[in-house]
């Protein structure tokens, strides 16, 4: 289970003190010298660029790590959160109490080449392939954030990253797209159900690090609690937790209460039509393509097994869009743009819109 303390751990403590003494310590003038680059050409604005305090690689990425089966993890409590993902029958768990202490995970899943990025400032969890312009790299963690979001680099070519925006801002690939990976986050006690086959990330990383007691205090739990001087969007709870679709600079965000009556919305966002559906364990979303177009979904979700939806041609589905059964078997709904966050990191980075159901 994740515990909180009201005191910090020390590279926090440094961090919260250097913000209060001095307003602007934190910002970076050259900021290419504590992150992966040195060339200072940046396509973000360099005043908002702050330096963490751990330095780069101060908070140490793995690289793949140790997986344990799911009745091994008895670290994990029902409703501690993990994302998820799934190829085929190799099905994998990264628990927040893990990430919160390495923030990426660097993992080779068959021929796929993970990079779990994870910000526990913002609370966002994106998936990106590591094949960037054809070549394999993985990524660490720099020490730099911009608004309150990680700064990953990758280590082909020391270029810095946004998370959030999924895009190389410093360095040799500047502008470069990150290809996204599709995962799922929900409470553990759900993710275990429907994958009891489950691999989990091991808490033997090889780092001694307090795993289950959180290096931000009650961070994620207090609203108005924040290390980093940002703007706030009054139309949400800051940390409240929220489905976000995003195009270009724009984005839509989906919250949890929306699927309290429905558990399906259809919607259109920037002329695409997706399917986002949920619970009040987990949101999940689908590009709806022509192939898929014409079906009617229900949802059948139960919590006692991996069928999410089901069609009037008898397929069935799971969180990750795949048809587990029917004669689409195999087949997967389109993978749509999106990722889940704290709501005031998303207007910090794109102009935002909140699905009201109208």
């Amino acid at each position: 289970m994740k515990k909180t303390v009201m005191s910090f751990l020390v590279i926090v403590v440094s961090v919260s003190l250097s913000c209060s003494q001095k307003t602007d310590a934190t910002v970076v003038g050259n900021p290419g010298e504590s992150g992966g680059n040195t060339t200072g050409v940046w396509s973000i604005p360099v005043k908002d660029i702050l330096d963490g305090g751990p330095g780069k690689d101060g908070i140490p990425a793995l690289e793949n790590p140790l997986m344990i089966s799911s009745q091994e993890a008895t670290y994990l409590s029902e409703d501690d959160l993990v994302i998820g993902y799934k190829k085929g029958d190799d099905v994998r768990a990264y628990s927040h109490i893990v990430l919160d202490w390495h923030e990426i995970i660097n993992d080779n899943i068959g021929n796929v080449s993970l990079a779990l990025t994870y910000c526990p400032l913002t609370g966002t969890g994106i998936g990106w392939n590591r094949i960037v312009k054809g070549k394999e790299t993985t990524f660490g963690v720099s020490g730099l954030l911009y608004n309150t979001n990680l700064i990953p680099y990758d280590r082909e070519t020391g270029s810095n990253w946004s998370q959030i925006l999924n895009e190389a801002v410093n360095g040799e690939l500047i502008g470069e797209k990150a290809a996204l990976i599709p995962l799922v986050e929900m409470q553990w006690g759900a993710w275990k159900a429907m994958y009891p086959n489950s691999k989990v990330v091991s808490t033997s990383t090889g780092h001694s690090r307090d795993y289950g007691i959180s290096p931000y205090g009650n961070y994620a739990e207090e609203h108005d609690f924040f290390l980093f001087p940002v703007e706030k969007d009054a139309r949400l709870n800051s940390k409240e937790r929220v489905l976000t679709l995003v195009s270009g600079k724009q984005a839509k965000v989906y919250r949890f209460p929306s699927f309290e009556a429905v558990k399906i919305i259809y919607d259109d966002f920037l002329g695409e039509q997706y399917m986002v559906v949920g619970n009040e364990s987990f949101m999940v979303a689908f590009k709806i393509e022509a192939e898929h177009n014409l079906l009617e979904f229900e949802y059948v979700y139960n919590g006692t097994a991996a069928v999410l939806l089901t069609d009037d041609e008898g397929n069935e589905w799971d969180v990750f869009g795949e048809a587990l059964s029917g004669p689409r078997k195999g087949q997967k709904l389109g993978a749509a743009p999106y990722f889940m966050a704290y709501w005031f990191s998303i207007p910090a980075f794109y102009t935002t819109v909140i699905y009201t159901g109208n």
